[in-house]
């Protein structure tokens, strides 16, 4: 019934607002195809509809019909994602239509902790609201008493700093909650815990009130659940409370309240078993806005290195979407937060999808990949022919001449091992175009580190692979180091180095 109030297009946006928790990225969607057939479609009408008055029940006998704005008549997930939804495009949407909302949203007889939270923050968005707090004084208090309770609030640090003067002072504490925390403190005073498992305890406890900036997470719903099992009557039913700020010189502080709330949206994503869309696209947008130390803050925010292989698809189909073109320091963090990890950890042959995403990241963003992944990896000790075989699938099908010449001077850095002889033999498969230069480092490597190798089969195949495929290159110069190399090989294709050696000599 309510949707008969709009027209085609709004009703659209409305269809998509009410679909569950991921309404506003697929309302996003739906507003950006609506643009692209009509660059002058405004969202002024869905926005005036939204405010129209409409008259209700009320429920009560004394007072059956009220009138209340039809927006108040929608469930909380559908305020959830409409303010969400205007957060993302409030740049192209009137000040007074939005506040005009906001209003109306002031109305609700029984807001959710959410709508309130979000209308604050498009408040402080906006330059309507000197920065209030996005959670409630009694919020305050009841976390002030879980924290007694566990045994970590007063110090210095930790929970501590989640609470301000200016909360303290907001209202008095509620008056069961202080006699509750004060008999809870002075049981746990009275029982020996051995710090460790105190320090775990605690942590737990953070990260059922994770800090996301300016996310709203309902944490008096979490401390109801921790403390239900003391006393059924220490959790109210629904109490209008949000998650604390961010402890000060946290991460999340340095990235800007709308890198913040993409930060949320793209952890949904990476946790939603969906296939991503254009949607998804739009929120990794926002990396295109972030300088390189907030790409940093942004990644450990979202634990890229622990990220599940099977999501590594659709990141990266939406990190290489033809609308976005990163830059070289925004890929590089990308790739190395994402994949190094991943790639030095390997135990068994690169799953197909990490092997999708190193091979389609390297094709699009070759230098990225070479300093940030491929470099990394040859210059740790303990790499083996796994790494080994993922960098040479990279070269053989994502580097071009010049980034293969690239990886072969950074192995010229390092000390050479069975697996860095493998990637290099890779690289000389491929038909290096040698500079005369650079082939003479190269003739000095083989003198410098191949007397490590006089067993290694491995070490023989890349000599001979030098002396048949490259033997143009080889001058008077490179002569003598190209010998010694030999002299010391001692394994079965010693004569055939020699011969190739050999024939060089009468040309």
């Amino acid at each position: 019934m309510l949707l008969s109030r709009f027209n085609g297009r709004s009703k659209l946006l409305v269809r998509s607002l009410l679909c569950g928790t991921s309404g506003a990225l697929k309302a996003l969607d739906v507003f950006h195809r609506q643009q692209r057939l009509d660059p002058d479609m405004s969202l002024s009408p869905l926005l005036d509809a939204l405010c129209r008055d409409e008259v209700t029940c009320s429920g009560t006998g004394a007072q059956p019909l009220t009138v209340r704005p039809l927006v108040c008549l929608f469930p909380a997930l559908f305020k959830q994602n409409l303010l969400s939804f205007i957060y993302l495009v409030h740049t192209v949407l009137p000040r007074t239509t939005v506040l005009h909302l906001l209003k109306c949203l002031g109305q609700d007889l029984h807001p959710s902790p959410w709508v309130v939270a979000l209308v604050r923050q498009l408040e402080r968005v906006i330059g309507t609201s000197s920065d209030p707090p996005l959670y409630t004084p009694l919020c305050s208090q009841r976390l002030k008493a879980l924290a007694q309770h566990s045994g970590g609030f007063g110090g210095t640090g930790g929970w501590a700093v989640c609470f301000s003067s200016r909360t303290e002072s907001d209202s008095p504490p509620e008056p069961g909650l202080s006699e509750l925390a004060t008999k809870r403190k002075r049981t746990s005073s009275s029982v020996t815990v051995d710090s460790d498992c105190e320090e775990t305890g605690q942590e737990s406890k953070r990260r059922k009130v994770d800090v996301h900036g300016s996310g709203c997470h309902n944490v008096d719903q979490c401390s109801a659940k921790e403390t239900a099992g003391s006393s059924e009557s220490e959790a109210p039913a629904e109490t209008p409370c949000e998650e604390p700020q961010p402890e000060p010189g946290a991460p999340c502080d340095a990235l800007p309240e709308h890198i913040k709330i993409s930060v949320l949206q793209i952890k949904e994503l990476l946790e939603s078993q969906t296939e991503w869309d254009q949607i998804s696209v739009e929120v990794v947008k926002v990396l295109n806005n972030c300088d390189p130390g907030q790409v940093v803050v942004l990644c450990s925010m979202l634990s890229l290195p622990d990220l599940p292989e099977q999501t590594l698809p659709n990141l990266c189909s939406s990190i290489l979407a033809p609308a976005l073109d990163f830059s070289y320091s925004t890929t590089a963090t990308l790739i190395k937060s994402l994949l190094l990890q991943k790639v030095l950890s390997l135990s068994e042959p690169a799953s197909r999808c990490l092997v999708t995403a190193v091979t389609s990241l390297c094709s699009r963003y070759p230098r990225p990949t070479c300093d940030a992944l491929i470099g990394p990896v040859l210059e740790e000790k303990d790499i083996g022919n796994l790494q080994a075989e993922l960098l040479n699938r990279l070269i053989e099908g994502c580097l071009d001449s010049h980034y293969r010449l690239l990886v072969l001077q950074m192995t010229f850095k390092i000390s050479w091992s069975e697996a860095v002889l493998s990637v290099i033999h890779s690289l000389l498969d491929s038909k290096l175009d040698f500079s005369e230069e650079l082939f003479t480092q190269f003739s000095e490597q083989l003198h410098s580190q191949g007397s490590q190798f006089p067993k290694s089969v491995k070490f023989a195949k890349l000599m001979l692979t030098v002396l048949t495929k490259y033997n143009s290159h080889v001058t008077a110069a490179h002569k003598h180091s190209l010998q010694v190399c030999l002299m010391a090989n001692e394994t079965f294709l010693k004569k055939s180095l020699q011969a190739a050696l050999k024939r060089i000599s009468h040309t």
